[in-house]
């Protein structure tokens, strides 16, 4: 099991970037899939990018070129740069981890506390 903690939220205006970090406390195996998750209030937990075990990234079509994903393998934390925030993107930012990469996340196991964005228009 791995701990994850995620940084990097805040209070943003539209149109404003954030960039948030997960920070692991063990070397995340390559065959591990990997994902950053938001969920804003009344709504269900939702894909914002997954990070295949290949390392291939997926991302969901209402962040689609305008987040990135990336990862520093030295400090074991996965990022996501968040830019041309929009007000629908406000919710609670989660990163994921899964040995097993099961397609449904719910199931992942390892998951952060989750780093709050607001964007205000």
């Amino acid at each position: 099991q791995v701990q994850l903690v995620e940084s990097g939220g805040g209070s943003v205006q539209a149109g404003g970037s954030l960039r948030l970090a997960c920070a692991a406390s063990a070397v995340i195996r390559s065959t591990y899939c990997m994902g950053w998750f938001r969920q804003a209030p009344g709504k269900e937990r939702e894909v914002v990018a997954r990070v295949g075990s290949e390392g291939s990234i997926r991302y969901e079509e209402a962040v689609k070129g305008r987040v990135t994903v990336s990862k520093d393998n030295a400090k074991n934390t996965l990022y996501l740069q968040m830019n041309s925030l929009k007000p629908e993107d406000t919710a609670k930012y989660y990163c994921a981890a899964d040995s097993l990469c099961r397609i449904d996340f719910h199931k992942w196991q390892d998951w952060g506390q989750g780093t709050q964005v607001t964007v205000s228009s």
